[in-house]
């Protein structure tokens, strides 16, 4: 991390983003199929060049200070892969090695029939991208396809936490989550 000040410039300017794009606030049925009073379309901000802007670089942070040294990092597209893709970027523009990949939600039925696309070899240490994590189910799904091809999750890292069960669910599983915002953060919980 480049200085505190920094950390706290990206994630203020992160929640005000969120806040400003993508939250939104009503009766809403989850992918979990729960019931929500708020919904968080993450994609409203990391796909913005505001929001790719903040996210490469709070991403980055975060990384560095689990001690995470990924060489590529992705997860389930489609919520993963601006993430993904933004962190490569602002790594090759610090000149710091990183790479990308997606993982489908189902292997490909014509040429390769792939699951991960992308920059990905077994044996690869990575970290697993999620856009918001609710049940943790498309991380952990994502933690699958990658441990399935031979690659060493390092843990998660996740734009919003809900903080509804779904880093508990990772954890238990094995893997560390840092997330660059949680719920209560947005003034959610």
């Amino acid at each position: 991390m480049k200085s505190s000040s920094d950390y706290y410039y990206l994630r203020n300017t992160l929640r005000d983003l969120l806040l400003a794009r993508s939250v939104q606030r009503g009766e809403f049925v989850l992918a979990s199929g729960r019931r929500s009073s708020f919904y968080v379309d993450a994609r409203r901000t990391t796909m913005s060049g505001d929001g790719l802007t903040v996210i490469g670089g709070l991403g980055l942070d975060r990384l560095a200070a689990r001690g995470w040294s990924p060489h590529a990092v992705g997860g389930l597209t489609l919520g993963a892969d601006p993430v993904a893709y933004a962190l490569a970027l602002t790594a090759r523009r610090r000149g710091l090695p990183l790479d990308a990949f997606t993982v489908r939600k189902q292997p490909k039925e014509h040429g390769t029939g792939k699951r991960i696309e992308g920059c990905f070899a077994s044996g690869m240490p990575v970290v697993v991208i999620e856009d918001v994590i609710t049940t943790g189910e498309s991380a952990r799904a994502a933690i699958s396809a990658v441990e399935h091809e031979g690659g060493h999750v390092l843990g998660v890292l996740a734009v919003v936490d809900r903080q509804e069960g779904g880093r508990d669910a990772i954890e238990r599983a094995g893997y560390h989550v840092e997330a660059m915002l949680c719920a209560s953060d947005l003034g959610l919980s």
